[in-house]
């Protein structure tokens, strides 16, 4: 997935979800669609593609969801960190440095909005982006770094988040324990299925 926009549609329902889906996908030449249930219960569209693109078919999505809309966000111009952190694997290398931030919200659109604005705000890495599935429908991301870097990026971060009600907690950790680095790094991945398509594809 190496579009330069991304949107995002978060629904509490999933029969509206696929119609809402596949409204988006009829709306607009988008270079991608990934979209699936994810808990609780919630169904999540991601598209990609050239920014007007995105534009269109996100509008038209936030038009069909109606009531059903949880969360929506419009990246024009995503970092490419953000992308690579949702599909990667992880090891504990990647959370490396002085210090971790997390932050985490309720909704999987507020995290990755949030996550975008942390990295491009300092000087830090994303070596985790964690979303619905397991978490209760939330999500958190991870940034690692010096612990000045850290916290501009959580500042950022929570900034982003904090206006739409979505922000549920953010710390930022001195010197993470080995073992908990090794924890971090076996965690649960989400969207298996959008992982196994950039596989794939």
């Amino acid at each position: 997935m190496s579009d330069p926009a991304i949107g995002i549609v978060e629904l509490d329902s999933i029969a509206v979800g696929i119609f809402t889906g596949d409204a988006m996908v009829k709306s607009s030449p988008i270079g991608a669609i990934y979209a699936g249930t994810v808990h609780p219960g919630r169904y999540l569209i991601l598209v990609s593609g050239d920014t007007a693109s995105v534009e269109v078919a996100l509008e038209t999505g936030t038009d069909a969801a109606v009531d059903s809309l949880l969360d929506t966000i419009f990246l024009p111009s995503v970092h490419a960190d953000v992308v690579a952190a949702i599909v990667s694997t992880l090891d504990a290398a990647d959370f490396g440095g002085d210090a971790i931030g997390v932050i985490e919200t309720d909704t999987v659109a507020s995290v990755v909005e949030a996550a975008d604005a942390g990295v491009k705000a300092a000087g830090v890495t994303l070596p985790a982006v964690r979303l619905a599935d397991g978490l209760g429908g939330k999500g958190y991301a991870v940034f690692a770094g010096p612990v000045a870097e850290v916290e501009a990026a959580l500042e950022a971060a929570v900034e982003r988040s904090t206006p739409t009600g979505h922000l549920v907690r953010h710390v930022t950790i001195a010197q993470i324990h080995e073992e908990m680095r090794q924890n971090l790094a076996a965690d649960l991945r989400f969207n298996q299925r959008l992982a196994r398509h950039t596989a794939d594809g």
